[in-house]
């Protein structure tokens, strides 16, 4: 027992570090053992997995009925796009500027990668159709995150606009928003175990040389992401938002810990909003509301890999680069990314959006994806890392604004 209770009293990043540690350790040593220990790593995903569409349905209705004013909905919603359009076009242009001087592109063996289709894309009319679901039953089942920001937007709404005959339906949304984010907090309690095994399979499924082919690139992945987070983000915080930055990052490891273990800002969400509520003291009202918006569009990780991906593309293929081609790159690598699905590897299949408006054809794309989709898996858990940083950089943001931010509990981060 004293054992158990010195666990717990080791705070939960460090059991987390530690776990990803080990597991990169056990997957060098012992890659023959990986397949034994990966079964923690799918409990945990599944068991993350399966709160994320509840939890986006709830946690945003419930957000509504708490903010109460449709005026004041109105306002944090046109805040909450206008921040994350901002730093996704940001991130575009960091993506491109590293590709500009790192050059991953410039004689990249492309001929002897092997093409992967693309299959047919989604096209606007059906992404816009899409967004109303035939069947919100369906749309929870598939874990559709547009649908389902719809729906919970309606039931918010409504609830407000039914004044006294929806308060009791407003508390009940508030009361199972409490339980679904205590439910996240027993899970996130498993994160130590669920990281070490996907650490460890990860690494020994591509090798310790993972990155001997696509080396400069993943250099020029590391740097976009640092950049994203450490200058990007910081300057969001210490002057859109007033705040000091070391206190936002010592609080958002475990999330963080948990996008790079995961690859997946959908799967990341409810620890981003554990954090959110308990490390940075943002309110229910606007984490509820802008993380669950965030998973769906604030992609800084998507839209920086988008943005260097295009031009490492560019850079083999000996395309010259004017003035009109980083223009293309920027507006169509901007909404590409906020079209992507919050899933591994989706950014790598919106490509085809980019390069083909600057006249890069199909069969071209698709040895770009076949020469980077065998070592993609560590590339993207490294890409998700600004993308959940992004989410709860807005989401701080908005809720200084909002006045819904505990700055005593933001403050009081220490380095435990």
């Amino acid at each position: 027992m004293s054992l158990l209770r010195t666990w717990f009293t080791i705070a939960l990043w460090k059991r987390v570090l530690g776990a990803l540690a080990l597991g990169l350790i056990f997957a060098l040593v012992w890659p023959s053992a990986t397949p034994a220990v990966a079964f923690m790593g799918d409990l945990f995903v599944r068991a993350i997995r399966m709160l994320v569409a509840p939890i986006v349905l709830i946690t945003i209705a419930s957000g509504i009925t708490a903010l109460a004013d449709p005026k004041r909905l109105g306002g944090l919603g046109a805040k909450t796009i206008g921040l994350f359009a901002f730093t996704t076009a940001v991130a575009v242009s960091v993506g491109m500027l590293v590709a500009a001087l790192v050059r991953p592109g410039v004689d990249a063996p492309l001929g002897t990668a092997v093409a992967h289709a693309l299959g047919t894309p989604v096209t606007p009319y059906d992404q816009l159709i899409g967004i109303i679901p035939l069947n919100i039953v369906e749309a929870l089942a598939k874990g559709d995150m547009l649908a389902l920001i719809f729906v919970a937007i309606l039931f918010g709404v409504g609830t407000v606009v039914a004044g006294e005959a929806g308060k009791p339906f407003a508390a009940l949304l508030q009361s199972t928003s409490a339980v679904l984010l205590k439910i996240v907090g027993i899970v996130m309690e498993a994160t130590p175990f669920g990281v070490f095994a996907l650490i460890a399979g990860a690494v020994a499924a591509n090798g310790a040389a993972v990155f001997v082919h696509v080396g400069w690139l993943a250099l020029a992945v590391v740097l976009g992401s640092l950049i994203q987070i450490l200058v990007v983000h910081s300057l969001l915080l210490k002057f859109a938002a007033r705040l000091p930055v070391l206190p936002f990052f010592r609080g958002i490891v475990d999330a963080l810990v948990v996008a790079f273990s995961t690859a997946s800002s959908s799967a990341t969400l409810p620890v981003a909003m554990r954090v959110a509520e308990s490390n940075l003291g943002v309110g229910r009202p606007v984490f509820s509301t802008v993380l669950p918006l965030g998973a769906s569009i604030g992609k800084d990780g998507t839209a920086m890999y988008v943005g260097l991906l295009s031009m490492f593309a560019l850079q083999a293929f000996g395309t010259p680069l004017t003035p009109g081609v980083y223009g293309l790159v920027l507006l169509t690598g901007a909404l590409a990314a906020f079209g992507t699905a919050p899933v591994p590897s989706a950014s790598l299949f919106m490509l085809a959006a980019v390069l083909s408006a600057v006249g890069i054809p199909p069969e071209q794309t698709a040895l770009v994806v076949g020469f980077v989709l065998p070592f993609d898996r560590l590339l993207d858990m490294t890409r998700t890392v600004p993308s959940a940083s992004a989410n709860l950089t807005v989401a701080t943001t908005v809720a200084r604004w909002e006045g819904e931010l505990d700055e005593e509990i933001y403050r009081s981060r220490r380095d435990d």
